[in-house]
């Protein structure tokens, strides 16, 4: 069984962990030289950030999730635990915390984009560059939907 909590100070290493081994799965159109970069910046804000980590039964992190207000920054789960439900759990509890939620996707990462359009996200625009200026253009979504049933 997934659950939901806020990260403990001692785990954001696991964070980083996580992002990494997500990124080098998913990520394979980052150029060399920006994975590394992206990491070292990761690697610096993420342990202190307010994430939300999915946990299995043995408490251990198998993905995060890390809110703006209604605006989901970066999910991500460790490659391991991919479809098991993971990610749905993060995102609903995301849109419980919050009702309508938005977030954006590398238009590149395939994956992900269909991802967030099975559980009911729709495209509200595009972005030419990342966050950060760098030539990775996103798809900006919304879901504004009920909570899925189990």
């Amino acid at each position: 069984m997934i659950r939901i909590r806020p990260m403990r100070p001692a785990e954001g290493a696991r964070a980083v962990e996580i992002w990494g081994d997500a990124v080098d799965a998913t990520h394979d159109f980052l150029t060399p030289e920006d994975r590394a970069a992206i990491g070292r910046e990761v690697a610096e804000f993420l342990p202190g950030a307010p994430l939300w980590l999915a946990v299995g039964e043995d408490d251990h992190a198998i993905g995060f999730l890390l809110m703006n207000d209604s605006h989901m920054e970066a999910l991500f789960v460790d490659p391991r635990h991919r479809g098991a439900g993971v990610g749905r759990a993060l995102v609903d509890h995301a849109a419980a915390l919050h009702g309508a939620v938005t977030t954006d996707v590398n238009e590149q990462n395939g994956q992900a984009v269909g991802f967030y359009r099975r559980l009911g996200f729709v495209p509200t625009g595009r972005s030419d560059r990342d966050g950060q200026g760098r030539p990775y253009p996103l798809v900006h979504l919304l879901l504004d939907r009920p909570l899925f049933q189990a």
